[in-house]
């Protein structure tokens, strides 16, 4: 009986240290995954400002609207262009932020911005200069 007790407690050492194993793992794995979490929220970004792009400037290049007119409501010309299933979603960065539509060059063109994409990717250029 009292060889037992000590293969219990040896046991319950084995128990501990399996658990302490598998929760660094799990951390280690859970620190990568999240750069690749905003890895992929700067994709969807990036993906999304060129769409919303290339589809108002469609909008504009049919003649019925101004590049002014688009910027001011561009949901309702995503909504028109039927190249859109929701427009609401598509006007939304990968953090769930509304994304910076704005006429520049006089009028002659759209910018779409992200103030989360811009500073992740200040985040990335820092990391490369350090790296």
């Amino acid at each position: 009986m009292f060889r037992s007790r000590k293969k219990q407690a040896l046991t319950l050492i084995e128990i501990m240290i399996v658990i302490v194993l598998i929760g660094l793992i799990g951390s280690v794995i859970g620190y990568n995954m999240k750069g690749s979490l905003e890895e992929g929220r700067a994709f969807k970004t990036e993906k999304a400002i060129d769409q919303i792009h290339d589809i108002l400037m469609l909008e504009v290049a049919k003649g019925d609207a101004t590049i002014d007119e688009v910027v001011s409501n561009p949901d309702g010309f995503l909504a028109k262009s039927n190249l859109v299933k929701d427009p609401s979603k598509l006007l939304k960065d990968g953090w769930g932020k509304r994304f910076q539509i704005k006429s520049i060059d006089r009028g002659q063109d759209i910018s779409v911005a992200s103030d989360s994409f811009d500073q992740y990717r200040a985040k990335q250029k820092a990391k490369v200069k350090k790296g």
